[in-house]
């Protein structure tokens, strides 16, 4: 799971700024110069040519500047993610009034951009004004009918993890500065809660248990781990100290909040919503689907690739010299057939102590083998394995996590989160079957290479800062499967990595029909785990896992399944034409930032077209 800037798609389950939307992008028209009076001794200057009036993509892309600039000082959070560090000090406003003044923001904002013709503009600049208008009437919807921050303290909690997050861990201008701004953040951290206690209301029971699990290790962070790196700067500590005082009593305070108060009263409904659903869906994958058609979609695949997976399996068996083949004539027989297989790859498992080395050989043997195979350009910025903060865990096992597009020196980690210290025997040896050494390449590959790690840094270089700031999920998603599959295509890690390979899709399958049966539906527990682990081969503890997901999150979860079917599809139109590369395919489609679907086939259209 990605952490990108995007309508979805983030590693947290917090609204990634769509509340904190920008002022206004209009600018005052500069002073004229008086004209001097004429006298006798001088003579009457010759008046100037008219100003040439300016363009409409001229005028857009002013005005697009103006927007990330204004945004970004109300969003100082995301503007550090982004690479902005002017704000690194700051916090949003998340109060009532702050939200009140973010919606004028919004509309004042729409209507300006509805003043630039659109058809004016080039075609790149006509997209990059649609993804600017798509964000904007999402973050309307957001502010008018989700409401997040009136029921959910992740979207809090959250909010302080992801705004310490990296001034701790990254390398962005001096360690002086960072600590400043990680002074100032602290500092402000009591604001959050209070208002955090003010509004919250009615949570779901799932949301306020995960909030209370994030906030201790937000206490432990800040109460342990921060003050070892506070003698770095001596002359910063007693403000630096002073600071973690102030946030370490905030969160406490707001983790008696979350256990006490708000625990209790937490019997508000995980599901959004048929409607809602519809709406927050059309969103996050950039495009108006049928939701039944499109979960249908999904069950299809899954059908399809449990199938592809008998042969997968029965090459296994045949190159591991497992014996005889068991019968094979009904679906029950191959499912039985498929399980036995992965049980026997999934023997060979890292540790807690093995888990980070694996992952770095794995990404050190995937980024050879693409180079090897020239399938993309790989990009010269560093990536490092790293564990996952205790802060971040309980969403997901990995994540990626890049450096915005406007930073001077990017970096990405590649996090993976190790069991809890206090997991029993028995779930740590479910956890692993899981994630095998055959998964955990699947794993690196859609995390890094080539993967998320890969294409976002194709992202950041992409001109327009506003396509670059505000991707598409679906296409960020969509990119790291299809990146599974090309590899498997290739023959990376052999049968074992291609068996998880069709297994991850069976997930991103059983996770589309999950978020459409959860949100749209009455999926209960014994649903959703009968599900993933019968039809999806998924371990108990993996399934769990994915159900709390589901009921923290909506809409998000289906961009990974509609990313790659729709990127599939175009690979599959482009590579039956005259003249198809491979490597320049791949490069063409990354230089276009991180667009939704319906601008990928256009632009892919327009490229046809020559």
């Amino acid at each position: 799971m990605v952490r990108a800037m995007a309508l979805s798609g983030s590693r947290s389950p917090r609204l990634l700024g769509v509340l904190l939307l920008a002022a206004a992008c209009s600018s005052a028209p500069p002073h004229p110069t008086p004209t001097p009076t004429p006298t006798p001794m001088t003579p009457v200057a010759t008046p100037p040519p008219a100003a040439r009036v300016a363009s409409a993509d001229e005028r857009f892309t002013a005005f697009a500047q103006q927007f990330l600039d204004a945004y970004l000082r109300r969003a100082p959070d995301l503007a550090t993610q982004a690479g902005e560090h002017r704000y690194d000090a700051a916090w949003p406003d998340v109060s009532v009034a702050g939200e009140a003044a973010d919606r004028a923001f919004v509309l004042e904002t729409r209507a300006a951009l509805a003043t630039i013709p659109h058809a004016e503009l080039s075609e790149q600049n006509q997209i990059d004004a649609d993804i600017l208008d798509d964000h904007l009437r999402y973050s309307l919807f957001v502010l008018d009918q989700l409401k997040p921050r009136d029921h959910d303290p992740l979207a809090y909690v959250g909010l302080i993890g992801d705004g310490l997050d990296p001034l701790i861990t990254r390398t962005f201008g001096t360690l002086d500065q960072r600590m400043a701004s990680l002074a100032g953040r602290l500092d402000g951290v009591p604001a959050i809660v209070a208002v955090a206690k003010q509004r919250l209301a009615h949570a779901t029971r799932v949301e306020t248990e995960t909030a209370i699990q994030q906030t201790k290790g937000l206490i432990d962070l800040v109460e342990t781990e921060l003050p070892t790196q506070f003698a770095a700067v001596p002359a910063r500590k007693d403000a630096l100290t002073a600071a973690a005082g102030h946030a370490a009593a905030a969160l406490r305070d707001l983790a008696t909040f979350l256990e006490k108060d708000l625990l209790p009263r937490s019997d508000g409904s995980f599901r959004l919503g048929r409607a809602l659903f519809t709406t927050k869906l059309g969103f996050a994958l950039g495009d108006e689907v049928d939701i039944d058609a499109f979960a249908a979609s999904a069950h299809a695949m899954l059908t399809a690739t449990q199938a592809e997976m008998v042969e997968t399996a029965r090459q296994i068996w045949t190159d591991d010299k497992l014996g005889k083949l068991p019968p094979l004539a009904t679906a029950a027989q191959q499912k039985a057939f498929v399980k036995q297989v992965l049980a026997h790859v999934a023997k060979d498992r890292p540790t807690n102590k093995t888990i980070l080395a694996d992952a770095k050989t794995w990404l050190d043997k995937a980024t050879a083998f693409v180079k090897a195979h020239d399938l993309v350009r790989v990009p010269d910025e560093p990536v490092a394995v790293i564990e996952m903060p205790e802060y971040k865990r309980g969403l997901a096992v990995a994540y990626c996590d890049s450096s915005g597009p406007l930073e001077a020196t990017p970096e990405t980690f590649y996090a993976i989160s190790p069991t809890p210290s206090d997991w029993p025997k028995q779930r740590v040896e479910s956890f692993y079957r899981e994630y095998n050494e055959s998964m955990l390449a699947e794993l690196s590959i859609h995390e890094a290479m080539p993967g998320h790690y890969l294409q976002l840094m194709h992202n950041n270089q992409f001109p327009s800062k506003v396509r670059a700031v505000f991707g598409s999920g679906p296409f960020v998603e969509g990119w790291a499967v299809y990146g599974e599959w090309l590899m498997a295509e290739k023959g990376f890690g052999g049968p074992r990595v291609k068996l998880q390979r069709q297994k991850m899709v069976l997930r991103l399958a059983a996770n589309a029909i999950l978020d459409h049966d959860v949100h749209a539906g009455t999926m209960d527990m014994d649903a959703a785990l009968a599900l993933m682990k019968d039809e999806a081969f998924q371990e108990d503890g993996e399934a769990v896992g994915k159900w709390k997901r589901a009921q923290l999150s909506s809409a998000q979860l289906s961009t990974y399944f509609y990313g790659f079917a729709e990127l599939l599809k175009l690979r599959r139109l482009a590579e039956v034409k005259p003249g198809f590369s491979e490597r320049a395919y791949h490069d063409r489609l990354l230089s276009w930032g991180s667009p939704a679907m319906k601008y990928v086939r256009r632009l892919l259209a327009s490229a046809a077209k020559g």
